[in-house]
Parts: C-alpha cells; sequence; structure tokens
C-alpha cells in the first residue's frame, strides 16, 4: 500500500480516532500563524479538513490541497463553502493549483512522507508573494528517533505504518535559507505541555525574502 492509497484506507477514520499528533498540531497552527486576513491561503496536506474550516474563516480564497481522494471528499462533503477550492495534487510535481501569488502556505503532517525537501520550498518560494508566510508543522524529529511515524489501525486488526522519512530541524532551516526564506518563529509543542517529556510537534514560520 503506497501512501495514497494508505490514506485513502485511512480517511474513514482519521477524524473520529484519537489521534495526540493530529490534534496537538491543530493547536500549532492555531497559535503560530499570525492573526488578521488573509486575501489567498492554500493549504497542503487538508485532509479531512481539521484545519480547513479555521483556515476558511481568516481567507478571502482558499484553495485546499490533499493527495488523497478520499480524505479530500471528507473535507468537501463537510466544508462546502464558495470561497474554497479543493484540488487532489501531489506536491512533489508542479504545483499547477497555484492561481495566482498566495499570502500564506500552510503544511500540515505531509512532509515526513516527502524525500526531497527542497522541491517544496522551491514551489511555495515560487507560490508565495514577497514577504508571504509558509507555516510547516510535523511531527518532531525527536519523536522520530524513538520509533513514532504515522501509523493506522487496519480493518483486519492490524496496525499498518506509513513509509516516512526523518527531517532533522536544521534540514528545515538550511532548506529554507537557500530557497530565500527566512525563520520568523520555531516552536516545539509538548503532550499536555510537560517539556519534561520529548516534544510531538514541531512547527515553523518562514518568510519569503523580497
Amino acid at each position: 500500500m503506497n501512501i495514497q492509497e494508505a490514506y485513502n484506507t485511512w480517511a474513514d477514520s482519521y477524524a473520529s480516532v484519537q489521534n495526540k499528533t493530529r490534534d496537538l498540531e491543530a493547536r500549532a497552527i492555531r497559535a503560530v500563524v499570525p492573526g488578521g486576513h488573509f486575501a489567498e491561503i492554500i493549504e497542503l496536506g487538508c485532509g479531512t479538513g481539521k484545519n480547513t474550516e479555521w483556515l476558511a474563516t481568516r481567507a478571502t480564497q482558499l484553495t485546499a490541497v490533499d493527495f488523497s481522494a478520499e480524505m479530500l471528499l471528507k473535507a468537501q462533503q463537510k466544508l462546502q463553502q464558495p470561497h474554497i477550492t479543493f484540488h487532489q495534487a501531489d506536491i512533489t510535481q508542479e504545483w499547477q493549483f497555484v492561481r495566482t501569488p498566495t499570502n500564506l502556505i500552510t503544511c500540515s503532517l505531509i512532509l515526513e512522507h516527502i524525500q526531497d525537501l527542497n522541491h517544496v520550498f522551491a514551489q511555495a518560494s515560487k507560490a508565495l508573494q514577497p514577504h508571504g508566510l509558509f507555516y510547516i508543522g510535523e511531527l518532531h524529529p525527536f519523536k522520530q528517533y524513538q520509533g513514532s511515524k504515522a501509523r493506522f489501525d487496519t480493518a483486519a486488526g492490524g496496525i499498518f505504518e506509513l513509509e516516512c522519512y526523518v527531517h532533522h530541524i536544521s534540514d528545515f532551516t538550511e532548506t529554507a535559507r537557500c530557497n530565500g526564506f527566512s525563520c520568523v518563529s520555531l516552536q516545539e509543542l509538548f503532550d499536555d505541555d510537560d517539556r519534561a517529556t520529548t516534544p510531538r510537534i514541531v512547527c515553523f514560520l518562514f518568510r519569503r525574502d523580497g
């Protein structure tokens, strides 16, 4: 089962089962993305719409993108608003879903499945207006070092682990720098806000230079 097939299978239960990573990242994006309104937002990895509904309140136009047709369908059924456009797309390819230069791009819990960060940052740089913002929220590499990765319970009663790549903190910051971004914020979030434990989520806010 490849990544696309796995998320299609996971779509029916994704929003309803307990998922600490999903829920803590939802807190992260709301804390890190600046207040105010954005004319254009692109959401990468919209899934079943866990952040889409909130982003829709912040945008004049919102483009919600996901690789999984089944995840996307769940989001569309939940959020039938005229200013939201849904696109099924593979962000490791050229971003054909970009209509006009955007003000904010968000990327939630999908880069662990993508080996080449450089392509994503290069496409984001092309898609953003000067000084536009790029938010990224991911499972913390410290958790990955301990063996954590995206996984879900199958109908047969087993556990399916998705293919994942470890990206270190410096992989994000250096790839961003090489593609003309400055890091505005880097935050780590912990289960139960217990900073004596391993952080679960790392999130970044980058700004496109010039």
